[in-house]
């Protein structure tokens, strides 16, 4: 999927006039090369590309579209608010990181990464990106809003998972790693705190802030996630400098997690100021202590997943779908999200810390909501001061070079893009059944392929 052009004022796009025209040619012979098989094919996709990079059909989205409802979380150096767009009436989250914040703490290059991941993927079992733009202060991105809350929370709140609510969680999971790793990406912290549910009950991973993308056999070596989630190969690879980790590493985390939602605490004592070197050791003297209440089945799945060394740990869908306790799974209906989950989340609350929006309305030194007025006034004044006076020259050059390199993205205006020259390239060689087979592709977001070798295995 192609990243959204730099945000370009109107006056610099070419007329519209003229970009019709163009795009009219282009798909009278995409009706001609799309016979040509695959070549045609990509040739049709290029003419997406272009109609996405240079339509403005829908203007660039910004701030002012959004009505700001209430704060709903916060990490290191962002926040989260449930927003809904004024036009079409939909609710998102929004997530916003202020600038100067990012620089001062040199979070700039993760936001940039998260946001280049973001664009390029989409899955069911995602919370997935909508939008990003930016202003003077923040940068933002609008996701998928998830109601359910997250994992942690529900943890936080005694809630007993049982095994088929915690099976389903690695079903979906797993579906959605799986996906990662045909997109090159590693997620590198999955945990409870990163896993929301929606309304029904589905899982959904979020946050890619440190994730990484490797390809063509590479392997990473940064010492990177949650220490108490991380897999025993990453302080390996930290301490000795070895071969690195692979995407491993995410179905260990996500061992970790299906233990810790069924025990109530993790399957190894650790905490994040644990020294790497004790860790290394923990790994090869402590074994992992299973409940006499849980199936065999399960058991032997959790063992497959808590494998230390990686070579023999499951760590793909394949490897997960040899499981006798999975072997009855409706691959089918999970990518469907025919299955009903065990635990549904109440309907009637937010399932939020609430004093999130305490902390935005009363504490927070620059709100969301007052954003607007302070813009103004900001702009008022930078307007009557000598730039050249300038008190921070190095926090200004980071600051305009945020603004020049930050990416804008609308998933909106490219699926419109899709849909408009869908509908305007005819295609007669293809056969009912294959549009239906490209339609079924589509609405799975990379689940079909899944889920028909699920029903061969």
């Amino acid at each position: 999927m192609p990243s959204a052009r730099p945000d370009v004022p109107l006056g610099e796009v070419e007329e519209e006039d003229g970009s019709e025209r163009v795009l009219l040619l282009l798909l009278q012979e995409t009706r001609v090369r799309r016979a040509g098989g695959r070549i045609g094919l990509i040739f049709h996709h290029a003419v997406i590309y272009w109609f996405y990079m240079t339509s403005e059909l829908l203007p660039n989205v910004n701030f002012d579209h959004f009505q700001i409802l209430r704060a709903i979380g916060k990490g290191s150096f962002g926040k989260v608010c449930i927003v809904q767009k004024r036009d079409t009436e939909k609710m998102y989250a929004m997530k916003y990181m202020n600038k100067q914040q990012c620089i001062e703490r040199d979070e700039v290059r993760n936001v940039f990464r998260e946001l280049e991941i973001l664009q390029e993927i989409e899955h069911v079992f995602l919370v997935n990106l909508w939008y990003s733009f930016q202003d003077e202060e923040d940068m933002f991105m609008v996701v998928d809003l998830l109601l359910g809350g997250d994992l942690r929370y529900h943890l936080q709140q005694n809630v007993q998972f049982t095994e088929d609510t915690v099976r389903l969680y690695l079903c979906e999971m797993a579906l959605a790693l799986d996906y990662l790793r045909s997109q090159h990406i590693i997620h590198r912290d999955v945990k409870p705190d990163n896993i929301l549910l929606d309304e029904q009950g589905h899982a959904h991973l979020t946050d890619f802030n440190i994730a990484t993308i490797i390809r063509d056999g590479e392997r990473a070596t940064a010492l990177a996630g949650t220490k108490p989630y991380m897999a025993p190969e990453i302080f390996h690879s930290f301490l000795s400098g070895g071969t690195g980790y692979s995407f491993e590493v995410d179905w260990w985390s996500l061992g970790i997690m299906a233990y810790e939602l069924l025990r109530g605490w993790r399957p190894y004592d650790i905490h994040s100021n644990n020294p790497v070197e004790s860790l290394v050791q923990l790994f090869s003297t402590v074994s992992v202590q299973y409940s006499s209440s849980w199936s065999k089945e399960m058991v032997s799945l959790l063992r497959k997943l808590l494998t230390v060394n990686p070579e023999h740990r499951f760590s793909c869908l394949a490897d997960i779908q040899t499981s006798a306790y999975l072997a009855a799974v409706p691959w089918g209906d999970v990518c469907q999200k025919r299955v009903e989950p065990g635990f549904v989340p109440n309907k009637g609350r937010l399932h939020c810390d609430p004093t999130f929006e305490l902390e935005e309305m009363i504490l927070e030194s620059r709100p969301l909501h007052k954003k607007k007025k302070r813009l103004a006034k900001n702009k008022s004044r930078d307007n009557s001061k000598d730039s050249s006076q300038s008190e921070n020259d190095y926090l200004q050059e980071c600051l305009e070079a945020i603004q020049q390199d930050f990416v804008i993205f609308n998933r909106e205006k490219l699926k419109k893009s899709q849909e408009q020259t869908s509908e305007s390239v005819s295609a007669p060689e293809t056969t009912e059944a294959e549009t239906e087979a490209e339609s079924e592709t589509s609405n799975l977001n990379m689940c079909s392929s899944v889920c028909s070798s699920a029903g061969s295995s």
